[in-house]
């Protein structure tokens, strides 16, 4: 039986802490999907043909990676893709509640599909997608959290800071 996995997330935008929980992962399975959502409850920055792309570029190194945009139920987008293991990133055990309940309900609709639970390394366990924007937005440097590509696109979105 082959193992496949797919780790969702909004990625706007993606971190090297999302780079690293896909670089840990990529050698515990013959394929990863990296799953772009749609999620209507946020307002992300960046497009889903956006995200894709800079999740695309940032880990086109990594040879068993796939990246995809979805909307709609996490287990069914597994699924349909042939995965059986949903990666989640734990930074703080803040995180922990949340995705244990995503966790729960996920294995309650669909008990084929497991979830495992990664952590980055420690000295990313603080960088969020959420506190990237805020610190581009407020002209900060964030060289430190993104990859150049992620820097750039920033740039070109929040043009008053350059």
């Amino acid at each position: 039986m082959s193992t496949v996995a797919i780790y969702p997330g909004t990625f706007d935008p993606i971190t090297y802490g999302h780079i690293d929980l896909i670089k840990r992962a990529s050698p515990l399975f013959e394929r990863i999907i990296v799953a772009v959502a749609i999620n209507p409850g946020k307002k992300p920055m960046f497009s889903l043909d956006e995200r894709v792309e800079l999740v695309r570029e940032t880990t086109k190194g990594i040879e068993n990676v796939e990246v995809c945009g979805f909307k709609g139920l996490l287990v069914n987008e597994a699924l349909s893709m042939g995965a059986n293991v949903i990666i989640r990133g734990l930074r703080a055990v803040s995180d922990f509640e949340y995705e244990l309940q995503l966790a729960t309900m996920n294995r309650r609709m669909q008990s084929k599909v497991e979830t495992l639970f990664l952590t980055p390394a420690e000295n990313l366990s603080f960088v969020s997608s959420t506190l990237v924007k805020e610190i581009a937005v407020l002209g900060g440097d964030v060289s430190e959290f993104v990859a150049p590509c992620v820097q750039e696109a920033l740039k070109r979105k929040l043009p008053a800071h350059n």
